[in-house]
């Protein structure tokens, strides 16, 4: 399948949280650093350098990164990247020079510094400058993550279930009334062939009770949240199916979840914070946002799956 890029007016999608990790710092930052190969995928390879420059653009959106040991943040720096470019690969075998307007772009990197705390676009680029960080190597980040969330919709649109019937229900239901919205991170994992999940659920509670559930999402999680501490978007409660909504309603606000069994692997959920909103009063725009945020939470199980499936189909090699 080889189709051009386009923004999906039907869906709207995007993961719930973008996450980005190849960047390359300027070059005077990096003389003197012999550049070396260390994985070959495919026909694609990954350095030493690539390796350093993700190190210190994790540090950049994670300060708290400084908390684990150096031979962690190595390993996390080579997951980051192994992950991104397994995305590339897999993107230049379905799209042929695709154009992304730069207002899109724009608007998926305030997902992603916003989570930081900075509010405009020009302060990140102040940021990014001052910790030594491209800003174009950044835009290319952001293209390839739009490009790969395209590639879900295109390849899984037309699986998407939705009980219309059911939500219309839901969105009467929830008209003028008060209800929960979430501000929660993610820790998603799956199990080797030798792990067991409750002493890997030991492991990953430990961690984040010692370094922070941000520094757990970096070390233990697969999902594309992983870069930014597994943080997630605003998430409202009736948007959550019964089985997470039950769960997270009893938790209150720093509190985190044993492992949730999802399709392809488990979910460890925090509320990092909890508000109360009203709901609109119009039942056809509640229902369009049951319906988008249903849609998007399948998307998002479905990108999840499918990277773990061309991941097993690739060569990769340590050297």
């Amino acid at each position: 399948m080889r189709e051009q890029f386009m923004i999906n007016k039907i869906f709207n999608f995007k993961l719930i949280s973008i996450s980005f990790f190849f960047i390359i710092l300027n070059h005077n930052i990096l003389e003197g650093i012999e550049n070396k190969i260390v994985f070959k995928i495919e026909n694609e390879i990954i350095t030493n350098l690539d390796i350093e420059n993700e190190t210190n653009y994790l540090q950049a959106l994670n300060p708290n990164i400084k908390n684990l040991d150096k031979n962690e943040i190595i390993k996390i720096s080579k997951n980051s990247i192994l992950r991104e470019k397994i995305k590339e690969i897999e993107i230049t075998k379905n799209f042929e020079d695709p154009k992304i307007p730069i207002e899109f772009l724009e608007k998926l990197i305030e997902n992603i510094y916003s989570t930081i705390g900075i509010t405009n676009l020009a302060d990140f680029k102040s940021y990014l400058s001052q910790k030594n960080i491209n800003n174009k190597n950044v835009l290319k980040k952001i293209k390839t993550e739009a490009l790969w969330n395209e590639l879900i919709v295109l390849k899984f649109s037309n699986k998407i279930k939705i009980n219309e019937a059911r939500l219309k229900k839901q969105a009467k239901e929830i008209i003028n009334k008060e209800t929960k919205t979430y501000l929660m991170s993610e820790i998603f994992f799956e199990l080797s062939d030798n792990e067991i999940l409750d002493k890997k659920y030991k492991e990953i509670s430990e961690t984040i009770n010692n370094k922070g559930f941000d520094n757990a999402a970096l070390k233990y999680s697969i999902s594309e949240t992983a870069s930014i501490g597994g943080k997630l978007d605003w998430i409202n409660e009736n948007s959550l199916n019964n089985k997470i909504k039950n769960i997270i309603n009893l938790k209150k606000k720093n509190e985190f979840s044993k492992p949730i069994t999802v399709p392809g692997g488990f979910l460890i959920l925090q509320v990092n914070d909890i508000k109360k909103i009203k709901s609109g009063k119009n039942i056809d725009e509640e229902l369009k946002k049951l319906i988008r945020s249903s849609k998007n939470l399948q998307l998002n199980q479905y990108s999840k799956i499918y990277f773990n499936r061309i991941k097993e189909n690739l060569s990769i090699n340590e050297i």
